[in-house]
């Protein structure tokens, strides 16, 4: 029960990584709330574990500050923020229009970084933690996707200034980078895949895009989860700007050398 007696507010939390971090911090006694703009995924969460709904744009500074308050009225000052709420951003460069560009950084680093402003104030208070999920399209180049590696490459360094900016005030961030996940959006993802190739099934897909990862499969979202809320307890409590991988070791494969690979 690392969580007995603490807050938490998971963004983008009910489905794939976020509600698999809601599940896990209430089932070490935390008391959660999730966030997010589709209430029906919230809702089947909430009956499952007990969790707040509350429904708000992440990306919402005055809708974020509404959840606070119906937060801190219902459970008390946050004392963990998990910033997860993303999205896509899918396209090159030149045939990316400024709305889909605005969407990508809306989606992926507003979500973070409107969360943090306003649940500081009560982390300060409370000598808190937030957790960011990027992704290891924070460290590296994907295809074709130019608005989702840039905001991830962003969120990355928005922790590293929370930490740098709040440590002193007892807030540690630490940022966490998944790679291929199992998720309903990955899915998605998975059936472009399924379509291109001629594969016959997502679970293929998965194998065709995790076949250089040396672990070899996808994560699930509960092995993320197992990472985030380690960052989240007194367990990683000198932890404080640090940026850890749950990529199966997909970021130590030296990519020159894979023609020698049997």
């Amino acid at each position: 029960m690392r969580f007995a007696g603490r807050t938490a507010l998971v963004t983008g939390g009910g489905t794939g990584i976020g509600a698999a971090v809601a599940r896990r911090l209430a089932s070490e006694g935390a008391k959660v709330a999730v966030m997010g703009r589709r209430r029906e995924p919230l809702r089947e969460l909430a009956d499952e574990t007990g969790c707040l709904v509350v429904q708000a744009d992440a990306a919402d500074g005055a809708a974020v500050r509404a959840a606070l308050s119906e937060i801190r009225g219902k459970f008390g000052r946050p004392d963990i923020l998990v910033a997860n709420a993303g999205g896509h951003g899918v396209g090159p460069t030149m045939s990316m229009t400024d709305e889909t560009w605005a969407l990508s950084t809306r989606l992926n680093l507003d979500t973070a970084f409107v969360c943090a402003r306003e649940t500081l104030p009560d982390l300060i208070e409370r000598k808190g933690a937030i957790v960011i999920v990027a992704s290891i399209a924070g460290l590296f180049a994907g295809p074709q996707a130019a608005g989702y590696v840039t905001m991830k490459h962003a969120c990355i360094g928005l922790g590293k200034s929370l930490a740098r900016d709040y440590g002193r005030s007892g807030v540690r961030t630490n940022t966490v980078c998944p790679g291929w996940v199992a998720t309903a959006m990955a899915d998605e993802q998975m059936q472009v895949l399924v379509e291109k190739h001629g594969l016959s099934s997502i679970e293929e897909a998965y194998r065709l895009v995790t076949k250089d990862v040396p672990l070899g499969r996808p994560a699930t979202p509960e092995e993320v989860a197992n990472v985030v809320c380690f960052l989240a307890s007194d367990e990683a409590s000198a932890m404080n700007g640090s940026i850890l991988t749950v990529d199966g070791g997909a970021t130590v494969v030296d990519l020159p050398t894979l023609a020698f690979v049997e």
